[in-house]
């Protein structure tokens, strides 16, 4: 969606990744690894977002390490974007999901909430095949230009954990989440 606006993938790619990491210092290597994006195309776009005075860039031990300038006079307004497009991803996965007619339930966590402490970044609880379910992760990821970590349990699977008092489970649940579909029984979660 943002290479949309910004004419670019590996632009938005970089941007998301600066913005959403503002003390963070990279160089071009990670950063063509962390974006999965071709060398040249990060070094044009980093040279272009640096001649727009976004990023600054620094010499250190034989490398040139990039990093946001927070007191670029747009930096606010560019984070609030990134965030509104977070917004819009989840709109898409609502509506992916709803035409897997077996999610009961579906929250987003972890990266989601930008909280890397979080083990998985969806829980889904349903019927879903996993051709579906493959599939529709992929979708996600595709989307939001990064791979994700989930957890996918069947009815039975939830419930036995819940009865367990499953750590893991419990701490999504109880944690902080957006939930986008809940079709559980009142009182299930």
């Amino acid at each position: 969606m943002l290479e949309q606006i910004f004419g670019s993938k590996t632009r938005a790619k970089l941007l998301r990744l600066f913005l959403e990491r503002p003390s963070d210092l990279f160089y071009v290597r990670n950063l063509s690894r962390l974006i999965s994006e071709h060398l040249n195309s990060v070094r044009r776009e980093l040279a272009n977002l640096e001649n727009l005075g976004l990023l600054v860039s620094q010499e250190r031990d034989g490398k040139r390490y990039y990093s946001v300038d927070t007191n670029f006079p747009l930096f606010n307004e560019f984070r609030l974007l990134i965030t509104k497009s977070h917004l819009l991803v989840e709109r898409v996965i609502i509506k992916k999901a709803q035409k897997l007619d077996g999610i009961k339930y579906l929250a987003l966590t972890g990266k989601f909430i930008e909280d890397p402490n979080v083990a998985t970044d969806l829980l889904i609880i349903g019927r879903v095949s996993k051709d579906d379910l493959s599939k529709f992760i992929k979708e996600i990821e595709k989307g939001y230009d990064r791979d994700l970590r989930y957890t996918y349990l069947t009815m039975p699977e939830f419930l036995d954990r819940k009865k367990l008092t499953d750590k893991f489970l419990y701490s999504i649940l109880q944690g902080k989440k957006i939930v986008l579909i809940d079709k559980l029984a009142a009182g299930a979660v």
